[in-house]
Protein backbone atom coordinates (compact mmCIF):
# COMPACT_ATOMS: atom_id res chain seq x y z
CA UNK A 1 0.00 0.00 0.00
CA UNK A 2 0.93 3.30 -0.60
CA UNK A 3 0.15 4.42 2.78
CA UNK A 4 2.60 1.97 4.29
CA UNK A 5 5.48 3.89 1.54
CA UNK A 6 5.14 6.96 3.21
CA UNK A 7 6.71 8.83 6.35
CA UNK A 8 6.03 8.75 9.96
CA UNK A 9 5.66 12.24 9.74
CA UNK A 10 3.48 12.56 6.33
CA UNK A 11 0.86 9.94 8.23
CA UNK A 12 0.66 11.76 11.21
CA UNK A 13 -0.34 14.69 9.54
CA UNK A 14 -2.45 13.10 6.97
CA UNK A 15 -4.26 11.28 10.31
CA UNK A 16 -5.15 14.81 11.92
CA UNK A 17 -6.54 16.39 9.21
CA UNK A 18 -8.37 13.33 8.08
CA UNK A 19 -10.00 13.59 11.89
CA UNK A 20 -10.77 17.37 11.68
CA UNK A 21 -12.95 16.35 8.12
CA UNK A 22 -14.43 13.33 9.50
CA UNK A 23 -15.39 15.12 12.44
CA UNK A 24 -16.68 18.18 10.14
CA UNK A 25 -18.76 15.76 8.35
CA UNK A 26 -20.35 13.93 11.12
CA UNK A 27 -21.06 17.55 12.89
CA UNK A 28 -22.94 18.52 9.88
CA UNK A 29 -24.66 15.59 9.37
CA UNK A 30 -26.11 15.16 13.00
CA UNK A 31 -26.93 18.67 12.63
CA UNK A 32 -28.98 18.07 9.20
CA UNK A 33 -31.02 15.07 10.86
CA UNK A 34 -31.58 17.19 14.22
CA UNK A 35 -33.11 20.26 11.77
CA UNK A 36 -35.18 17.32 10.35
CA UNK A 37 -36.53 15.50 13.80
CA UNK A 38 -37.30 19.04 14.98
CA UNK A 39 -38.93 20.23 11.76
CA UNK A 40 -41.10 17.00 11.50
CA UNK A 41 -42.01 17.02 15.14
CA UNK A 42 -43.06 20.89 14.40
CA UNK A 43 -45.14 20.10 11.38
CA UNK A 44 -46.63 17.22 13.43
CA UNK A 45 -47.45 19.46 16.62
CA UNK A 46 -48.71 21.93 14.46
CA UNK A 47 -51.26 19.62 12.48
CA UNK A 48 -52.22 18.43 15.97
CA UNK A 49 -53.32 21.19 16.98
CA UNK A 50 -54.99 22.51 13.58
CA UNK A 51 -57.19 19.20 13.70
CA UNK A 52 -58.31 19.92 17.50
CA UNK A 53 -59.25 23.31 16.38
CA UNK A 54 -61.04 22.48 13.40
CA UNK A 55 -62.89 19.48 15.33
CA UNK A 56 -63.69 21.54 18.01
CA UNK A 57 -65.26 24.09 15.62
CA UNK A 58 -67.13 21.11 14.28
CA UNK A 59 -68.32 19.42 17.12
CA UNK A 60 -69.65 23.35 18.26
CA UNK A 61 -71.57 23.90 14.31
CA UNK A 62 -72.74 20.07 15.25
CA UNK A 63 -74.68 20.72 18.05
CA UNK A 64 -75.30 24.75 17.95
CA UNK A 65 -75.83 25.26 14.08
CA UNK A 66 -76.70 22.17 12.27
CA UNK A 67 -80.41 21.52 11.22
CA UNK A 68 -79.58 18.34 9.41
CA UNK A 69 -80.33 14.85 11.10
CA UNK A 70 -76.53 13.34 11.86
CA UNK A 71 -76.43 10.80 9.49
CA UNK A 72 -74.07 9.87 6.53
CA UNK A 73 -76.34 10.71 3.67
CA UNK A 74 -76.82 14.18 4.97
CA UNK A 75 -73.28 15.05 4.87
CA UNK A 76 -72.92 17.15 1.88
CA UNK A 77 -75.83 19.17 3.44
CA UNK A 78 -74.40 19.45 7.03
CA UNK A 79 -71.35 21.09 5.77
CA UNK A 80 -72.55 22.54 2.36
CA UNK A 81 -71.36 26.15 3.59
CA UNK A 82 -69.79 25.83 6.48
CA UNK A 83 -66.85 23.73 5.10
CA UNK A 84 -65.50 26.83 3.44
CA UNK A 85 -65.78 28.84 6.70
CA UNK A 86 -64.01 26.42 8.47
CA UNK A 87 -61.38 26.03 5.88
CA UNK A 88 -60.83 30.07 5.36
CA UNK A 89 -59.90 30.38 9.13
CA UNK A 90 -58.04 27.77 9.56
CA UNK A 91 -56.31 28.22 6.08
CA UNK A 92 -56.38 24.10 5.40
CA UNK A 93 -57.88 21.97 2.97
CA UNK A 94 -60.76 20.01 3.98
CA UNK A 95 -62.20 17.08 2.59
CA UNK A 96 -65.46 15.21 3.73
CA UNK A 97 -65.42 10.87 3.31
CA UNK A 98 -68.55 8.90 3.71
CA UNK A 99 -67.99 5.82 6.13
CA UNK A 100 -67.30 3.91 2.53
CA UNK A 101 -64.18 6.08 1.78
CA UNK A 102 -66.51 8.51 -1.02
CA UNK A 103 -65.56 11.91 -1.06
CA UNK A 104 -68.72 14.08 -0.52
CA UNK A 105 -67.61 17.28 -0.09
CA UNK A 106 -64.23 19.43 0.08
CA UNK A 107 -63.14 23.07 0.37
CA UNK A 108 -61.23 23.36 -2.33
CA UNK A 109 -62.59 25.89 -4.83
CA UNK A 110 -61.06 26.98 -8.21
CA UNK A 111 -61.15 25.56 -11.71
CA UNK A 112 -58.27 23.64 -10.68
CA UNK A 113 -59.66 20.18 -9.50
CA UNK A 114 -58.00 19.26 -6.27
CA UNK A 115 -55.68 16.23 -6.09
CA UNK A 116 -57.56 15.00 -3.21
CA UNK A 117 -58.53 11.02 -3.73
CA UNK A 118 -62.44 10.43 -4.67
CA UNK A 119 -62.00 7.15 -2.84
CA UNK A 120 -59.84 6.40 0.35
CA UNK A 121 -58.29 2.89 -0.03
CA UNK A 122 -59.04 -0.86 2.16
CA UNK A 123 -55.27 0.61 3.49
CA UNK A 124 -56.58 4.24 5.05
CA UNK A 125 -60.07 2.71 6.26
CA UNK A 126 -58.81 0.43 8.41
CA UNK A 127 -55.88 2.35 9.24
CA UNK A 128 -58.80 4.75 10.48
CA UNK A 129 -60.64 1.99 12.09
CA UNK A 130 -57.78 0.83 14.19
CA UNK A 131 -56.66 4.25 15.02
CA UNK A 132 -60.27 5.69 16.60
CA UNK A 133 -58.64 7.91 18.77
CA UNK A 134 -55.15 8.20 16.93
CA UNK A 135 -54.23 10.19 14.02
CA UNK A 136 -53.53 8.81 11.12
CA UNK A 137 -50.75 11.37 9.15
CA UNK A 138 -49.56 10.56 5.69
CA UNK A 139 -46.66 12.94 4.51
CA UNK A 140 -46.28 13.15 0.37
CA UNK A 141 -45.22 15.74 -2.24
CA UNK A 142 -47.38 17.53 -4.61
CA UNK A 143 -46.06 19.97 -6.58
CA UNK A 144 -42.97 20.80 -4.76
CA UNK A 145 -45.32 21.04 -1.92
CA UNK A 146 -44.50 19.09 1.28
CA UNK A 147 -48.15 18.20 2.52
CA UNK A 148 -49.27 16.33 6.11
CA UNK A 149 -52.94 14.50 6.20
CA UNK A 150 -54.63 13.51 9.03
CA UNK A 151 -57.83 11.33 9.15
CA UNK A 152 -60.04 11.19 11.75
CA UNK A 153 -64.43 10.28 12.14
CA UNK A 154 -66.35 12.70 12.43
CA UNK A 155 -69.18 11.60 15.40
CA UNK A 156 -72.67 12.34 16.50
CA UNK A 157 -73.70 12.90 19.97
CA UNK A 158 -73.68 9.69 21.26
CA UNK A 159 -69.61 9.27 19.51
CA UNK A 160 -70.64 7.45 16.63
CA UNK A 161 -69.20 7.98 13.15
CA UNK A 162 -71.01 9.15 10.72
CA UNK A 163 -67.99 10.64 8.42
CA UNK A 164 -64.30 10.74 8.11
CA UNK A 165 -62.77 14.34 8.28
CA UNK A 166 -59.63 14.30 6.04
CA UNK A 167 -57.38 17.92 6.83
CA UNK A 168 -54.78 18.69 4.42
CA UNK A 169 -52.21 20.92 5.59
CA UNK A 170 -49.02 22.22 3.42
CA UNK A 171 -45.82 22.54 5.22
CA UNK A 172 -44.27 25.81 5.34
CA UNK A 173 -40.87 25.13 6.18
CA UNK A 174 -38.87 28.64 5.08
CA UNK A 175 -37.83 29.71 8.39
CA UNK A 176 -36.69 25.98 9.19
CA UNK A 177 -34.53 26.02 6.02
CA UNK A 178 -33.24 29.20 6.50
CA UNK A 179 -32.22 28.68 9.82
CA UNK A 180 -30.67 25.70 8.86
CA UNK A 181 -28.92 27.06 5.58
CA UNK A 182 -27.50 29.67 7.68
CA UNK A 183 -26.37 27.48 10.74
CA UNK A 184 -24.56 25.41 8.29
CA UNK A 185 -23.11 28.41 6.87
CA UNK A 186 -21.45 29.76 9.57
CA UNK A 187 -20.94 26.37 10.68
CA UNK A 188 -18.36 26.06 7.37
CA UNK A 189 -17.27 29.26 8.28
CA UNK A 190 -15.68 27.85 11.80
CA UNK A 191 -14.41 24.79 9.88
CA UNK A 192 -12.56 26.06 7.17
CA UNK A 193 -10.64 28.73 10.04
CA UNK A 194 -9.96 25.38 12.42
CA UNK A 195 -9.13 23.27 9.39
CA UNK A 196 -6.48 25.86 8.45
CA UNK A 197 -5.47 25.91 12.11
CA UNK A 198 -5.43 22.55 12.32
CA UNK A 199 -3.12 22.00 9.18
CA UNK A 200 -0.76 23.94 10.96
CA UNK A 201 -1.28 22.00 14.07
CA UNK A 202 -1.17 19.41 12.27
CA UNK A 203 2.70 20.10 10.51
CA UNK A 204 4.11 21.47 13.73
CA UNK A 205 2.84 18.22 16.11
CA UNK A 206 4.32 15.69 13.42
CA UNK A 207 7.13 17.73 13.12
CA UNK A 208 8.01 17.72 16.61
CA UNK A 209 6.70 13.94 17.25
CA UNK A 210 9.47 12.91 14.20
CA UNK A 211 12.01 15.51 14.97
CA UNK A 212 13.70 13.34 17.18
CA UNK A 213 13.25 10.23 15.21
CA UNK A 214 14.64 12.53 12.38
CA UNK A 215 17.69 13.20 14.76
CA UNK A 216 17.96 9.72 16.18
CA UNK A 217 17.72 8.20 12.34
CA UNK A 218 20.75 10.92 11.20
CA UNK A 219 23.06 9.53 13.68
CA UNK A 220 22.42 5.83 13.32
CA UNK A 221 23.20 6.49 9.80
CA UNK A 222 26.68 7.81 10.75
CA UNK A 223 27.13 4.94 13.34
CA UNK A 224 30.44 2.95 12.26
CA UNK A 225 32.41 0.45 13.79
CA UNK A 226 35.62 2.47 12.87
CA UNK A 227 34.76 5.59 13.51
CA UNK A 228 34.48 7.66 17.13
CA UNK A 229 30.55 7.78 17.19
CA UNK A 230 28.35 10.02 19.52
CA UNK A 231 26.22 10.00 21.73
CA UNK A 232 22.38 11.55 21.30
CA UNK A 233 21.47 14.08 23.40
CA UNK A 234 18.12 15.25 23.15
CA UNK A 235 16.15 17.48 25.89
CA UNK A 236 12.49 17.28 26.88
CA UNK A 237 11.98 14.37 24.32
CA UNK A 238 9.34 11.97 25.10
CA UNK A 239 9.02 8.64 27.30
CA UNK A 240 9.31 6.12 24.44
CA UNK A 241 12.12 8.49 22.87
CA UNK A 242 14.42 8.94 26.04
CA UNK A 243 13.56 4.68 26.38
CA UNK A 244 15.21 4.61 22.64
CA UNK A 245 17.96 7.04 23.00
CA UNK A 246 19.13 5.37 26.09
CA UNK A 247 19.17 2.22 24.28
CA UNK A 248 21.17 3.73 21.29
CA UNK A 249 23.66 5.54 23.79
CA UNK A 250 24.45 2.03 25.53
CA UNK A 251 24.78 0.26 22.18
CA UNK A 252 27.34 2.91 21.18
CA UNK A 253 29.43 2.17 24.65
CA UNK A 254 29.31 -1.49 23.50
CA UNK A 255 30.14 -0.92 19.86
CA UNK A 256 33.62 1.58 21.30
CA UNK A 257 34.18 -1.19 23.28
CA UNK A 258 34.00 -4.17 20.89
CA UNK A 259 36.01 -1.61 18.69
CA UNK A 260 39.15 -1.34 21.15
CA UNK A 261 38.71 -4.95 21.45
CA UNK A 262 38.78 -5.66 17.79
CA UNK A 263 41.13 -3.19 16.54
CA UNK A 264 43.71 -4.81 19.08
CA UNK A 265 43.02 -8.25 18.34
CA UNK A 266 43.48 -7.08 14.49
CA UNK A 267 46.94 -5.54 15.99
CA UNK A 268 47.92 -8.49 17.39
CA UNK A 269 46.82 -10.61 14.55
CA UNK A 270 48.65 -8.49 12.03
CA UNK A 271 51.74 -8.44 14.05
CA UNK A 272 51.59 -11.97 14.68
CA UNK A 273 51.02 -12.85 10.61
CA UNK A 274 54.55 -10.68 9.97
CA UNK A 275 56.25 -12.27 12.55
CA UNK A 276 55.70 -15.38 10.27
CA UNK A 277 56.56 -14.34 7.16
CA UNK A 278 59.61 -12.34 8.36
CA UNK A 279 60.98 -15.98 9.92
CA UNK A 280 59.43 -17.48 6.53
CA UNK A 281 61.42 -14.73 4.49
CA UNK A 282 64.42 -15.08 6.51
CA UNK A 283 64.94 -18.81 6.81
CA UNK A 284 65.04 -18.99 2.89
CA UNK A 285 68.48 -17.88 2.67
CA UNK A 286 69.40 -19.68 5.83
CA UNK A 287 69.24 -22.79 4.86
CA UNK A 288 71.33 -22.89 1.27
CA UNK A 289 73.99 -21.03 3.63
CA UNK A 290 73.84 -23.31 6.28
CA UNK A 291 73.79 -26.06 3.35
CA UNK A 292 77.62 -23.97 1.82
CA UNK A 293 78.99 -24.01 5.12
CA UNK A 294 78.79 -27.85 6.12
CA UNK A 295 80.08 -28.41 2.63
CA UNK A 296 83.14 -25.83 2.60
CA UNK A 297 83.96 -27.51 6.27
CA UNK A 298 83.62 -31.07 4.77
CA UNK A 299 85.15 -31.02 1.65
CA UNK A 300 87.97 -27.97 3.00
CA UNK A 301 91.22 -29.10 1.88
CA UNK A 302 94.49 -26.52 2.52
CA UNK A 303 96.49 -28.08 0.32
CA UNK A 304 93.88 -27.78 -2.67
CA UNK A 305 95.72 -25.72 -5.70
CA UNK A 306 92.45 -23.97 -6.07
CA UNK A 307 91.31 -23.15 -2.29
CA UNK A 308 91.37 -19.60 -3.00
CA UNK A 309 88.99 -20.04 -5.51
CA UNK A 310 86.77 -21.98 -3.72
CA UNK A 311 87.03 -19.39 -0.62
CA UNK A 312 86.14 -16.76 -3.17
CA UNK A 313 83.21 -18.56 -4.59
CA UNK A 314 82.02 -19.67 -0.74
CA UNK A 315 82.39 -15.90 0.69
CA UNK A 316 80.35 -14.60 -2.38
CA UNK A 317 77.53 -16.75 -2.12
CA UNK A 318 77.62 -16.11 1.71
CA UNK A 319 77.96 -12.66 0.70
CA UNK A 320 75.07 -12.58 -1.83
CA UNK A 321 73.05 -14.38 0.98
CA UNK A 322 73.66 -11.88 3.70
CA UNK A 323 72.86 -9.09 1.06
CA UNK A 324 69.34 -10.61 0.34
CA UNK A 325 68.67 -10.86 4.06
CA UNK A 326 69.70 -7.05 4.22
CA UNK A 327 66.88 -6.64 1.61
CA UNK A 328 63.71 -8.43 3.07
CA UNK A 329 65.05 -6.70 6.63
CA UNK A 330 65.08 -2.92 4.52
CA UNK A 331 61.67 -4.17 2.99
CA UNK A 332 59.91 -4.86 6.22
CA UNK A 333 61.41 -1.69 7.79
CA UNK A 334 59.74 0.41 5.14
CA UNK A 335 56.60 -1.09 5.05
CA UNK A 336 56.23 -1.18 8.96
CA UNK A 337 57.53 2.35 9.63
CA UNK A 338 57.06 4.93 7.01
CA UNK A 339 59.36 8.15 6.79
CA UNK A 340 57.79 11.51 7.74
CA UNK A 341 57.01 13.03 5.11
CA UNK A 342 59.51 15.66 3.52
CA UNK A 343 57.38 18.03 1.47
CA UNK A 344 59.48 20.76 -1.03
CA UNK A 345 59.00 22.28 -4.12
CA UNK A 346 60.20 19.88 -6.62
CA UNK A 347 59.49 19.35 -10.53
CA UNK A 348 57.42 16.28 -10.85
CA UNK A 349 58.68 15.75 -14.32
CA UNK A 350 61.80 15.56 -13.90
CA UNK A 351 62.10 13.30 -10.14
CA UNK A 352 59.28 10.60 -12.61
CA UNK A 353 62.59 11.37 -15.04
CA UNK A 354 65.28 10.75 -12.23
CA UNK A 355 63.19 7.38 -10.84
CA UNK A 356 63.05 6.05 -14.85
CA UNK A 357 66.18 6.28 -14.87
CA UNK A 358 67.77 3.63 -13.03
CA UNK A 359 65.81 1.32 -15.66
CA UNK A 360 67.73 0.10 -18.45
CA UNK A 361 64.72 -1.59 -20.73
CA UNK A 362 64.38 -0.14 -24.06
CA UNK A 363 60.65 -0.59 -24.36
CA UNK A 364 60.10 1.70 -21.22
CA UNK A 365 58.85 5.03 -22.74
CA UNK A 366 58.34 8.67 -20.74
CA UNK A 367 55.59 11.05 -21.97
CA UNK A 368 55.28 13.98 -19.99
CA UNK A 369 52.85 16.12 -20.67
CA UNK A 370 53.64 19.50 -19.50
CA UNK A 371 57.60 20.42 -19.36
CA UNK A 372 57.43 21.23 -16.10
CA UNK A 373 55.24 20.78 -12.93
CA UNK A 374 55.99 22.40 -9.49
CA UNK A 375 54.15 20.64 -6.95
CA UNK A 376 54.60 20.35 -3.27
CA UNK A 377 55.57 16.52 -2.41
CA UNK A 378 58.32 14.38 -0.63
CA UNK A 379 60.91 13.84 -3.66
CA UNK A 380 62.03 10.44 -2.21
CA UNK A 381 58.57 8.72 -2.02
CA UNK A 382 57.42 10.02 -5.11
CA UNK A 383 60.43 7.83 -6.61
CA UNK A 384 59.92 5.06 -4.50
CA UNK A 385 55.95 5.37 -5.70
CA UNK A 386 57.03 5.17 -9.89
CA UNK A 387 59.70 2.77 -8.98
CA UNK A 388 57.27 -0.47 -7.75
CA UNK A 389 54.76 0.33 -10.25
CA UNK A 390 57.43 0.30 -13.10
CA UNK A 391 59.30 -2.25 -11.40
CA UNK A 392 55.62 -4.60 -11.22
CA UNK A 393 55.09 -3.35 -14.89
CA UNK A 394 58.19 -4.74 -16.14
CA UNK A 395 58.00 -8.26 -13.97
CA UNK A 396 54.49 -8.53 -16.22
CA UNK A 397 56.09 -8.30 -19.24
CA UNK A 398 58.65 -11.22 -19.28
CA UNK A 399 56.69 -13.79 -21.21
CA UNK A 400 55.67 -10.70 -23.60
CA UNK A 401 57.20 -10.89 -27.39
CA UNK A 402 56.29 -6.76 -27.78
CA UNK A 403 56.75 -5.32 -24.54
CA UNK A 404 55.47 -1.96 -24.05
CA UNK A 405 55.63 0.56 -21.23
CA UNK A 406 54.36 3.93 -20.69
CA UNK A 407 54.48 6.34 -18.20
CA UNK A 408 53.33 9.59 -18.29
CA UNK A 409 52.95 12.76 -16.03
CA UNK A 410 50.00 15.38 -16.14
CA UNK A 411 48.07 18.17 -14.18
CA UNK A 412 44.44 17.71 -13.36
CA UNK A 413 42.46 20.06 -11.60
CA UNK A 414 45.19 20.89 -9.23
CA UNK A 415 45.94 16.87 -9.17
CA UNK A 416 49.26 15.65 -10.23
CA UNK A 417 48.47 12.34 -12.33
CA UNK A 418 50.88 9.85 -13.39
CA UNK A 419 49.99 7.26 -15.17
CA UNK A 420 52.04 3.38 -15.80
CA UNK A 421 50.26 1.32 -18.75
CA UNK A 422 51.64 -1.98 -19.96
CA UNK A 423 50.88 -4.37 -22.36
CA UNK A 424 51.78 -7.70 -19.69
CA UNK A 425 49.47 -10.22 -18.69
CA UNK A 426 47.26 -8.28 -17.25
CA UNK A 427 45.47 -9.11 -13.72
CA UNK A 428 42.69 -11.47 -13.18
CA UNK A 429 39.43 -10.23 -11.47
CA UNK A 430 39.89 -11.97 -8.07
CA UNK A 431 43.86 -11.04 -7.77
CA UNK A 432 42.49 -7.74 -8.65
CA UNK A 433 40.63 -7.58 -5.34
CA UNK A 434 43.73 -8.15 -3.11
CA UNK A 435 46.55 -6.42 -4.81
CA UNK A 436 46.85 -3.69 -2.56
CA UNK A 437 47.06 -6.17 0.04
CA UNK A 438 50.56 -6.72 1.88
CA UNK A 439 52.11 -10.18 1.56
CA UNK A 440 50.21 -10.60 -1.67
CA UNK A 441 52.10 -11.45 -4.54
CA UNK A 442 51.21 -13.60 -7.47
CA UNK A 443 55.14 -13.95 -8.48
CA UNK A 444 57.17 -16.74 -7.14
CA UNK A 445 59.76 -14.90 -5.29
CA UNK A 446 59.05 -11.12 -3.89
CA UNK A 447 57.38 -10.66 -0.56
CA UNK A 448 54.31 -9.08 -1.99
CA UNK A 449 55.12 -5.70 -0.25
CA UNK A 450 55.07 -2.91 -2.65
CA UNK A 451 51.98 -2.06 -3.86
CA UNK A 452 51.24 -2.09 -0.46
CA UNK A 453 53.46 0.39 0.57
CA UNK A 454 53.29 2.18 -2.56
CA UNK A 455 48.96 2.68 -1.43
CA UNK A 456 50.45 3.58 2.18
CA UNK A 457 52.55 6.83 1.08
CA UNK A 458 49.34 7.56 -1.72
CA UNK A 459 47.32 7.25 1.40
CA UNK A 460 49.39 9.85 3.45
CA UNK A 461 48.98 12.22 0.98
CA UNK A 462 45.15 12.49 0.72
CA UNK A 463 45.54 11.22 -2.78
CA UNK A 464 44.33 8.01 -4.94
CA UNK A 465 45.28 5.09 -6.88
CA UNK A 466 43.41 3.17 -9.30
CA UNK A 467 44.06 0.53 -12.16
CA UNK A 468 42.07 -1.34 -14.81
CA UNK A 469 43.26 -3.90 -15.90
CA UNK A 470 42.80 -7.05 -19.22
CA UNK A 471 43.79 -10.56 -18.92
CA UNK A 472 46.51 -10.86 -21.70
CA UNK A 473 46.09 -7.16 -22.78
CA UNK A 474 47.88 -5.29 -19.72
CA UNK A 475 47.59 -3.00 -17.24
CA UNK A 476 46.66 0.60 -16.55
CA UNK A 477 47.79 2.18 -12.77
CA UNK A 478 46.83 5.79 -12.56
CA UNK A 479 48.38 7.82 -9.19
CA UNK A 480 46.58 11.23 -8.20
CA UNK A 481 48.52 12.95 -6.16
CA UNK A 482 47.61 16.83 -4.70
CA UNK A 483 49.98 19.52 -5.28
CA UNK A 484 49.93 21.28 -2.12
Amino acid sequence: MIIKRLSLRIRIFLAMILLILLASILIATVTIYQYKEQTDEYNRSRLERKEQSINAAIYYWLSSGNTFPLETKNLPYIFKDKIYEISNIEKAELNIYDLEGNLVKSSHSGFVKSDAPELLSDTVLEAIANNFQHLYVNEKVINDNSYQSSFSYITDNKFKPFGILNLRYVQDNTEQNKDLKEFLYRLTMVYALMFVLAILLAYFISSYITRSLKAITEKISQTRLSNLNEKIILRDSSTEIATLINAYNEMIDKLEESAVKLAKGEREQAWREMAKQVAHEIKNPLTPMRLTVQSFQRKFDPDDPNIKDKINEFSNMLIQQIDTLSTIASAFSNFANMPAQNREEIDVVEVVKQALDIFTEDYISFFPKQKSIIAKLDKTQVIRIVTNLVKNATQSLEDVENKKLEVSVDEDNGDICITIADNGKGISEADGERVFEPKFTTKTSGMGLGLAMVKNIIDAYDGNVAFTSQVNIGTVFKVKLPKN
